[in-house]
């Protein structure tokens, strides 16, 4: 009997939950991955950030195997010393807090949503406000609190309380507020948005009421974590602290990881019993993330994202002053956007036959985020495919 390809199990056994291109994608190393053909493309959008240190990074294979061979999972009933290190090592990066650990940005924002409705439950007060255009994960709770439509469709009713207000504009966050509201959510850098970027007046402003009112700002860095736009965590570039972070994507090196931290009076407030995941925080994920942590400290990293941001945001501006098709380029560090006059559709799929992986959202901003680890050699062939692309348009 013939052995069905991998597109025909798929297409058979597979929920069609994804729009999926015919790339079978079998091996990765660093910024590269190659097909069952042996074809190489260069990934500068790696596995929407996941791979945020590039694949397969050798710091997290070692460090996977070598936990491997010791103990696969522990139940969150006992302590895993693997789980203790990685909480303290991302309080030492972000705030003075406790961290709960789980499998995706999902659950992750889940847990902020839960804790923001706990701390508010004696006064009532349970409303979120999000901002439009966010986007906060797939759970039923996690697209209540998105500000897009599309993700809504179909799965009425949809859970109250969830305010959405244009973003950047601190008159509209003034008056969604009502006595029944606890906190606001936001990514600082919308990705899914179109790389949109927080003004930092807007963020402080936020900060402001937030201490005023006895509410939570809680900052959803799920995209923006571990080291992308050139700190560690997005917050460090606005000079606050927010009450709660989420995380999840590069932080687990590849693995599935998520993780919500919480400071100061709000840390102990999700207390035992109140909320739980079985596989959160095991001991592979957890050793893959403190070596993604090690990468970014001994490799350096954020030294890196800085001086490639800067780099490829020249770089891509100069393709702008070539292909009028180009109005703008927007961002942070190697999360920048591509803004274009036409529907990118196109562009995304002819770099895909040249051999680059990008991204299109919003139909006309084009997302490129290569791994932190990138160098000028693999911006320049991505650049250099890039323009190949526009000038065949």
């Amino acid at each position: 009997m013939k052995k069905k390809s991998t597109i025909d199990l798929y297409s058979e056994y597979v929920m069609a939950t994804y729009t999926r291109v015919p790339l079978v994608l079998t091996r990765g190393k660093g910024a590269r991955v190659w097909d069952d053909k042996g074809k190489s493309y260069l990934d500068f959008f790696p596995g929407w950030a996941v791979s945020g240190i590039g694949h397969c990074h050798p710091r997290v294979v070692k460090a996977v195997r070598s936990q491997a061979k010791r103990i696969l999972h522990v139940s969150n009933n006992y302590y895993n010393e693997i789980q203790g290190e990685l909480a303290a090592k991302i309080i030492e990066y972000s705030f003075d807090g406790k961290a709960f650990f789980c499998n995706s940005g999902a659950e992750a924002i889940e847990a902020a949503i839960k804790l923001s409705r706990k701390y508010g439950a004696p006064s009532s007060r349970y409303e979120i406000i999000t901002m439009l255009k966010s986007f906060h994960g797939r759970t039923l709770a996690a697209i209540a609190a998105t500000g897009q439509d599309k993700v809504k469709k179909g799965f009425d009713p949809i859970p109250e309380g969830f305010k959405h207000i244009p973003f950047n504009d601190i008159e509209a966050f003034k008056s969604a507020l009502t006595d029944k509201t606890i906190a606001v959510m936001l990514e600082p850098i919308q990705g899914e948005g179109g790389i949109n970027v927080a003004d930092k007046e807007y963020i402080k402003a936020l900060r402001d009421i937030c201490d005023k009112r006895d509410m939570l700002l809680i900052f959803d860095e799920v995209q923006t974590g571990m080291g992308r736009t050139g700190e560690v965590f997005c917050f460090k570039h606005y000079g606050i602290e927010p009450d709660v972070i989420t995380l999840a994507k590069s932080l687990g090196g590849g693995l599935p990881i998520g993780a919500m931290v919480a400071g100061g009076k709000f840390a102990d407030v999700l207390t035992s019993g109140t909320h739980a995941s079985t596989f959160g925080g095991s001991p592979v994920v957890c050793a893959s993330a403190l070596a993604v942590f090690e990468a970014i400290e001994k490799d350096g990293l954020i030294e890196n994202t800085r001086e490639m941001g800067v780099y490829l945001k020249a770089e891509l501006q100069g393709l702008a002053s070539k292909h009028n098709v180009i109005t703008g380029i927007k961002g942070m560090g190697l999360m920048l956007g591509v803004v274009l006059s036409v529907d990118g559709a196109g562009i995304y799929d002819r770099c895909l036959k040249k051999g680059l992986l990008i991204n299109c959202t919003q139909e006309k901003i084009l997302r490129i985020m290569p791994p932190i680890t990138v160098t000028k050699k693999e911006i320049d062939e991505a650049v250099s495919i890039l323009d190949g692309v526009l000038n065949a348009l």
